[in-house]
């Protein structure tokens, strides 16, 4: 899958249109619904730890308003998952970037 565009409040990957925040899966997209609005918890994470990626870009946001709490990112590395973290805009040109070169996962917070 590839992100075509990227705007506040709205994205296109493989030529359709999302508004709400996804989960690109390696063979679907997901909506993304953390529990605690701007911050992601590992039980945010289920579907992605399900992928088995070697990697999750998340995008924090048009202003980079989501936080990854440390738990969280220990979490990850306990899964053998590497992350990177940017602003929405950066993680939608490092997902596409790293898709074709590693099993990557993107979760993408799509406004603030």
């Amino acid at each position: 899958m590839i992100i075509n565009d990227y705007r506040f409040g709205q994205i296109v990957i493989d030529g359709e249109k999302y508004t709400s925040d996804v989960i690109i899966l390696p063979e679907r997209i997901v909506s993304w619904w953390r529990r605690t609005g701007h911050s992601v918890a590992a039980a945010d994470l289920r579907e992605v730890v399900a992928a088995r990626p070697e990697m999750l870009v998340i995008g924090t946001g048009a202003y980079g308003a989501v936080r990854v709490p440390l738990g969280t990112e220990e979490f990850l590395v306990s899964q053998g998952i590497a992350l990177i973290a940017l602003p929405t805009a950066k993680a939608c040109e490092k997902y596409n970037q790293l898709r074709e070169k590693r099993r990557v996962v993107a979760a993408l917070h799509l406004t603030c």
